[in-house]
């Protein structure tokens, strides 16, 4: 939206009746005055104190720090041709309503940055612009990814960001943006290169830390750690989750480089833009590699794990056939010794009537008999390879 197209920016008078109760709710049932845009006389309430940082640029520079939304209202209808810049973090409603009713914010656009929850996405709503990112960081301790969301409305002349979550650091971009009033000056359209910038960027150190997690993973399912396989699923989810933050990323921009395109906005900051959509394209490739990657490294780890239990359940297969081997030795030895000693039993026994007794040859015959008993059973025995 260029200053052209601001200057020329019809006044709305009138609010949605959503907006209207809620304000009436608020002040006991009382009707409200009836309510304008913030270049109308009627202040309106003063709201929770949850405002990050208010600032009103003219020309780049910053010319009011307010300390409340109310501030800010008032400063900016002094000064038609400044730019206000509202941060905040969970806001409450009240505080969402308070600027709905002062900015004309689409009442579907307010409720999706009461609820938060959203997936990355980039809506119209008249002369507004209502952008949803998800930042991320990388935590280093507990090697996990934190994910953050950020509402960003883009008006003619503000721009309003409401955070969900730790990430991005606003306040950098901000000091950034002050450090290059050139840059500033080209309005609430240069701000949201730079919130963009700012998120694309905080990507990078998340694509390092879980490129690192992806080598410690590789090295501990060679290492045939038993506790890989949780690791490997839970750092699968966290890429899911940033492969959602990153890919409607590229169509994202790629519409808004085209609505920069149509709107003639300044060719530099066309520039930037492009180059935030190459780091988004190269961001979302490398999550897409990162999940086919684990993907490879889940079914390596499958196949290893089976190949350990398989290799377990031969060795107790040996271990088996082994001690089969050696029952069946100590069997064949058994039967082998048994032999002579039921012969020498039989002929032990106290009977005056056996035949064999007085006969002369009975001890040579009892000595072949278990000579020839023990012979043959070795070699049934051998035979069967039991010994």
């Amino acid at each position: 939206m260029t200053p052209e197209r601001r200057a020329h920016r019809p006044q709305q008078t009138r609010k949605h009746s959503w907006r209207r109760a809620s304000s009436q709710s608020a002040q006991g049932g009382k009707p409200p005055a009836e309510t304008t845009k913030h270049h109308a006389e009627q202040p309106p309430a003063p709201e929770p104190p949850s405002v990050v940082q208010a600032s009103l640029y003219r020309d780049g520079v910053r010319v009011a720090s307010p300390a409340s939304l109310a501030a800010t209202f008032r400063e900016l209808r002094a000064q038609p041709d400044g730019m206000a810049w509202i941060g905040l973090a969970r806001p409450t409603e009240e505080e969402l309503l308070s600027l709905a009713a002062e900015f004309d914010l689409h009442e579907l656009a307010v409720e999706d940055a009461m609820e938060a929850h959203q997936r990355p996405k980039l809506e119209r709503y008249g002369e507004t612009l209502f952008v949803v990112l998800r930042a991320a960081r990388y935590l280093d301790a507990p090697e996990e990814v934190d994910f953050g969301e950020l509402h960003v409305f883009v008006g003619a002349d503000f721009v309003i960001t409401v955070r969900h979550g730790a990430a991005p650091d606003l306040s950098a971009v901000r000091r950034r943006m002050e450090e290059d009033p050139e840059l500033l000056r080209l309005g609430p359209e240069a701000v949201l290169y730079a919130i963009l910038d700012a998120v694309v960027d905080g990507y990078a150190p998340v694509v390092s830390g879980v490129q690192n997690d992806i080598d410690e993973i590789e090295t501990e399912v060679f290492g045939g750690d038993p506790s890989v396989s949780r690791r490997i699923y839970e750092l699968s989810r966290e890429v899911v989750e940033f492969q959602r933050a990153t890919r409607p990323l590229v169509g994202m921009l790629h519409a808004l480089m085209a609505g920069f395109a149509k709107y003639r906005t300044d060719e530099e900051l066309q520039r930037y833009l492009r180059d935030v959509a190459d780091h988004v394209t190269h961001t979302s490739e490398r999550v897409d590699g990162f999940r086919q990657a684990l993907t490879d490294i889940l079914t390596v780890n499958a196949t290893l794990v089976t190949q350990q239990q398989n290799a377990e359940m031969r060795a107790l297969a040996e271990a088996g056939f082994e001690q089969n081997e050696e029952i069946k030795k100590i069997s064949s030895w058994a039967a082998i010794l048994f032999a002579p000693t039921l012969v020498g039993t039989i002929y032990g026994m106290n009977f005056e009537t056996m035949p064999e007794l007085k006969w002369a040859a009975g001890y040579p015959f009892a000595i072949l008999l278990m000579a020839v008993v023990c012979v043959s059973l070795y070699f049934i025995f051998k035979r069967r390879d039991w010994l």
